[in-house]
């Protein structure tokens, strides 16, 4: 089954016709709207990117028997050729801080990844996206400082708040993992004017219809 994982990218277009459940798992509930593929909205609860429960989340999905997850996400470009508007499939990502883990109190080591052949096949269903890139995780909620932008350009080419928690925990729980980034701005210091997340809403609901084409693009090729 096809896994759907989106966020602000999502939040103003026109999802498909699925029953919401409530799904327990070992590290609490989690919303899902099911049918043709589970769809996980990761900001529920109103919880912001540093209090989603992550480990509930994709072992929900997990639960459902979901095995690929295709994952939604706004990301700050760290390139000044990368403009807002754009779209980025990455390949590799970076996280800042802790990433949540099912293997707690054991030990256990899983190689973390981006899958190459679902990447591969998520581009191809979308041209005029970047293929390939780095993705760097920052724990949020603030937006990142001029002097952090700056660092983080030299080892990456677009910043957000989950995709790294997300694609770990998936390939932890043996489901293939791809993501789609939505460029909604630029991190501070790339571009002119201050940065603020009415200003990403406002480039996220300008894109609605186009991210509403690439879901049912992809649910009609992948589910």
């Amino acid at each position: 089954m096809l896994g759907i994982i989106g966020g602000t990218s999502l939040r103003f277009s026109d999802l498909p016709p699925l029953e919401k459940r409530r799904i327990p798992t070992p590290y609490g509930p989690a919303e899902v709207y099911c049918g043709e593929c589970a769809l996980l909205l990761r900001h529920q609860y109103g919880r912001p990117p540093h209090r989603i429960n992550y480990r509930a989340s994709l072992a929900a999905l997990a639960i459902l028997g979901v095995d690929r997850v295709v994952a939604f996400g706004s990301a700050g470009s760290l390139k000044a050729e990368i403009a807002p508007g754009s779209l980025m499939v990455p390949d590799d990502y970076i996280s800042t801080s802790d990433i949540p883990s099912i293997h707690d109190h054991a030990i256990d080591h899983v190689s973390p990844m981006i899958d190459p052949v679902l990447t591969r096949d998520l581009a191809a269903l979308i041209p005029d996206a970047i293929h390939g890139g780095t993705y760097v995780q920052t724990k949020g909620p603030r937006i990142e400082t001029v002097a952090e932008v700056k660092v983080l350009a030299r080892v990456a080419d677009i910043v957000g708040m989950t995709l790294a928690s997300e694609a770990t925990l998936a390939c932890e729980l043996g489901m293939r993992f791809a993501a789609l980034c939505t460029v909604d701005n630029y991190a501070h210091g790339i571009g002119e004017g201050v940065l603020t997340y009415a200003h990403i809403l406002e480039t996220s609901r300008q894109h609605r219809k186009r991210t509403e084409t690439i879901l049912q693009r992809i649910l009609e090729a992948m589910a």
